[in-house]
């Protein structure tokens, strides 16, 4: 089985790689022998020359959620129940009632991960045009309007 996207490689290729090009070998041979990238390769050394380790890094993946189940209970309830609510009253909200500071993008990520939106209802629905509802008036010698 090869490398996956998101997965590190294993710590005995990482050591079998960089002992190659320890020992002489060019990182253009070792990549295509190996199975990796040259710029893993690259990577690698860098990593090990500043912190003297060639281990995967431990902040990988991805950040957890910041909002618990129960409080996204809680956020959609709010939501719901606000109608025309803005992202910036629903950032307030959950800092105020929440004890919880999410950023812009956070806060649109959870409120849409809760299949909840924006939309404005329709009594505020554009204005439209100010012809809009309003017969034409018939042009002088121009075909008859119904």
């Amino acid at each position: 089985m090869g490398w996956r996207q998101g997965q590190a490689y294993s710590q005995d290729l990482r050591d079998r790689v960089l002992a190659a090009v320890d020992g002489g070998m060019p990182v253009r041979r070792a990549a295509p022998l190996f199975g990796v990238s040259i710029a893993y390769i690259y990577k690698a050394l860098t990593r090990r020359r500043l912190t003297g380790s060639a281990a995967p890094s431990a902040n990988r993946g991805h950040k957890p959620r910041t909002l618990t189940p129960p409080q996204e209970v809680a956020l959609r309830a709010h939501v719901a129940a606000t109608p025309g609510i803005t992202l910036a009253q629903v950032q307030a909200w959950l800092l105020e009632a929440q004890d919880v500071r999410l950023g812009t993008t956070a806060t649109w990520k959870s409120v849409r991960r809760l299949g909840l939106s924006f939309k404005k209802n329709p009594a505020r629905s554009r204005a439209g045009s100010p012809r809009r509802g309003r017969t034409p008036t018939p042009v002088e010698g121009g075909p008859a309007l119904s």
